[in-house]
């Protein structure tokens, strides 16, 4: 019993230091923070670290002080402050901030830094210190014994007790089984130094007397092993975390989320694993995983939750209680956790404290959301009755911040939970006349008068509404309203809605002649019932596309979605389903954001091997420019000027220039122009090899021509002409082009057929004429 209550006594003590404790810090920002910059810059905060371990001690408190009130569970910089404490031998204040940190940050390496402390102050005290030493060391292990890296604590613990001296038999054997229970709590530990603890505990049992060690080494053995398994397990999570990390509010980084599936890793190991050990011990160790959890991801309001809600399942509802406490210190702006907290009051009818957590999200009433005027109203309604509801939602309303949907919520409540249809209605009435201009408003009032089965007051609230909304702001209502008539209404008062439905929104739309049309649409609409359509789905998709076209086909295109796309209300009246899934089977696409192919006509990029190409009659085109393209066509033929002036304004890509050459070189092209040596004789008789040879239509034609006797000299021949110039494989590069056509123009100028020039201009008019194209676009 004295080993339990020391640890708890020695705690209370140091926790009375901390709240005597108080700074008087002056109100020094950090120098990362300026105006609304992130206060949370873990590199900034690493290098003012550093900064403070070079100032004197008077010049670093401050530092300290800044750093832990932005990072109150970086254990690396609680470790860091004390270290410099006890450097410059300020017991005092280094028990202080001792007792400031260490319940909340529970590492090895700050706990072992508090015993360096403890020892430090008591071995001088005799008796009475080595008391206090061995009280320091049971308050450690009762935190952080857990921890997979304690192994080396429990191994200092043993050699401290085994190094205190005894001076009688009684005081011998009193120690030897403090060692040994020590031991024996020690091996069952999955730690990194299980192993180690085991053949230390063998080799004292053993010192001690052999009998009885193999009772007791037989009896330890088995949670030895589980302890050791458990280890290995939990050993691939912890390899996962990073232990330096400072606790900051998520950002989204992909650090941070690799960081927080791995804490998640590890708590679901701890809460799912088997049960190789006592249940006491793997509750003491699930609750450990969750606070050191919470050393790093303390921003994180789902850590929190998850951990009062375990907590709370495991029957402790006070340490929920406490978590959540916590939680709201940590993240004080959390509505999420204020209504989880007051759930687990409510839910264990903590009625007054509930309250009080509701109280804090409503406050005076002036920063209030409307969301927590409603979760208030509703809270007072379940625990407190009707009036006291009442009460608030007559004050709510007063509230800067009230919106329509603290009307709606209390009307609601007041026909659904008091059964009172009449207070329900008056609350509308009242609150139409405050948001009549909200179209959310009229739609959940007419919903309510659908329920009362109340025709005539629903026509009026439409009429109404519609009298004072602006048409861009008025579409849900009318197709509400055409719902409505279908309903309700004859084919009189529907086909009468539909038109007036038409002529107000046509003033909206660009097209609004063609919208005040009649359309298959309109009958689709009327004779559809929830998912059951006049038509097949393929009619109704085909009719919704028609429809697009028909508001879209005069229009000039310059985004991918339309202008102004049909909303969902566009859709279920136009006859598109609002569902997706008309069909079980079948998904179909949102038609709305369908559009014609029509790209932005764009000026092409000028060809390479264009500019500069000489014509016939001395003159040299460089791409670009007005002047350039009529010069161009003075010295064109008058058949291919004539081509060229006449080619229309395409919207579409630009032609490829070199491409359009290479298919140019390929083909058998015949000159029109009269040349100096004959040139059409020449192609009809000259046996001189030419383009067309390496066509490959023309060696198909050719080959389905031969005679079956002539394959192969005909074949021998083909090889033949593949060794010329001309007949060399064509490459798509514009730098082997010109290359190519300069080797052919040698070719025909020392004999050659003069049909490669003729065809060599050909190729060029054309390649100027897809440069005209390029910059007419």
């Amino acid at each position: 019993m004295t080993d339990q209550t020391s640890p708890q006594r020695f705690g209370r003590y140091i926790i009375k230091l901390g709240q005597a404790f108080s700074t008087s810090i002056v109100n020094w920002p950090p120098p990362w923070v300026h105006g609304n910059a992130d206060k949370f810059n873990a590199e900034a905060a690493e290098i003012l670290a550093n900064e403070a371990l070079r100032l004197p001690m008077s010049d670093a408190v401050p530092i300290y002080e800044q750093l832990l009130a932005t990072f109150p569970t970086s254990a690396k910089y609680w470790k860091q402050y004390v270290e410099a404490l006890m450097a410059v031998n300020n017991d005092e204040a280094t028990r202080q901030v001792f007792s400031r940190c260490l319940l909340n940050c529970l590492q090895v390496p700050l706990w072992r830094c508090y015993i360096r402390f403890i020892r430090k102050i008591n071995d001088m005290k005799g008796i009475e210190g080595q008391e206090e030493t061995k009280k320091a060391y049971e308050f450690m292990l009762n935190y952080v014994g857990a921890d997979i890296a304690s192994g080396p604590v429990w191994m200092e613990y043993i050699a401290y007790l085994k190094s205190l001296p005894a001076q009688t038999t009684l005081e011998e054997s009193q120690r030897m089984t403090t060692i040994r229970k020590t031991c024996q709590r020690a091996i069952i530990m999955p730690t990194h130094h299980v192993e180690q603890l085991w053949r230390d505990y063998e080799n004292f049992e053993n010192s001690v007397s052999r009998a009885l060690a193999k009772g007791l080494v037989a009896e330890y053995q088995p949670k030895y092993n589980s302890a050791r398994a458990v280890y290995r397990e939990r050993k691939k999570y912890v390899d996962e975390i990073d232990w330096n990390m400072l606790a900051i509010p998520p950002s989204g980084s992909s650090k941070e989320e690799m960081q927080w599936i791995a804490w998640k890793k590890l708590l679901s190991f701890e809460n799912n694993k088997p049960r190789r050990i006592d249940s006491a011990s793997s509750i003491k160790r699930i609750a450990f995983a969750y606070e050191q959890c919470l050393m790093y991801l303390y921003h994180y309001p789902d850590i929190w939750y998850d951990y009062a809600t375990w907590h709370a399942k495991g029957g402790s509802r006070d340490s929920a209680i406490k978590v959540f406490q916590r939680a709201l210190k940590a993240l004080p702006d959390s509505e999420m956790l204020k209504y989880a907290y007051a759930e687990l009051e409510e839910s264990h009818g903590a009625a007054q404290a509930a309250k009080k957590v509701y109280e804090s999200l409503v406050g005076d009433g002036v920063n209030a959301t409307a969301l927590s005027h409603i979760q208030f109203i509703r809270f007072l309604r379940r625990t407190e009755g009707v009036e006291a509801a009442r009460r608030y939602f007559l004050d709510a309303r007063k509230s800067p911040n009230c919106t329509y949907h603290v009307y709606v919520a209390y009307a609601m409540m007041a026909f659904c939970l008091d059964k009172d249809a009449k207070l329900a209605h008056n609350i509308f009435e009242a609150g139409l006349k405050r948001f009549m201009h909200e179209p959310s408003y009229i739609l959940e009032y007419a919903d309510f008068l659908c329920r009362l089965n109340d025709d005539r007051n629903i026509r009026a609230l439409f009429e109404r509404a519609l009298s004072s909304l602006p048409p861009d702001e008025s579409v849900e209502v009318w197709n509400r309203f055409t719902q409505f008539e279908q309903t309700y209404g004859d084919l009189a008062s529907m086909l009468k809605v539909e038109q007036r439905r038409k002529e107000a929104l046509c003033r909206t739309a660009e097209n609004g002649e063609s919208a005040l049309e009649n359309s298959l649409q309109d009958v689709i609409s009327r004779y559809s019932f929830m998912d059951l359509w006049p038509c097949s789905s393929k009619d109704l998709d085909h009719l919704a596309r028609q429809e697009w076209l028909s508001r879209n086909v005069n229009k000039k295109i310059e985004n991918a979605v339309p202008a102004n796309g049909a909303t969902s209300g566009d859709r279920s009246i136009s006859g598109i389903p609002n569902n997706p899934n008309i069909s079980g089977k079948i998904v179909y696409p949102d038609v709305s954001r369908m559009m014609i192919y029509g790209p932005r006509q764009q000026t092409g990029p000028p060809a390479p091997g264009i500019s500069g190409v000489p014509l016939p009659n001395g003159v040299t085109v460089n791409s670009g420019g007005t002047t350039a393209i009529d010069d161009i066509l003075k010295v064109l033929p008058p058949s291919l000027a004539t081509f060229v002036a006449n080619l229309p304004a395409v919207e579409g890509p630009s032609p490829d220039v070199d491409f359009v050459i290479s298919i140019c070189l390929q083909s058998n092209i015949t000159s029109s122009v009269s040349g100096k040596s004959g040139t059409p004789q020449q192609l009809q008789a000259g046996p001189a090899p030419s383009t067309s040879d390496v066509s490959g239509s023309s060696k198909f034609k050719q080959t389905r021509d031969r005679q079956p006797g002539k394959r192969k000299d005909s074949e021998r021949q083909d090889d033949d002409d593949t060794s010329t110039v001309q007949s060399q494989p064509l490459p798509r590069d514009a730098f082997k082009m010109r290359q190519l056509q300069k080797a052919r123009a040698t070719s025909s100028r020392t004999g050659g057929s003069a049909s490669y020039g003729s065809g060599f201009w050909a190729i060029s008019l054309v390649a100027l004429s897809c440069e005209l194209m390029n910059n007419l676009l």
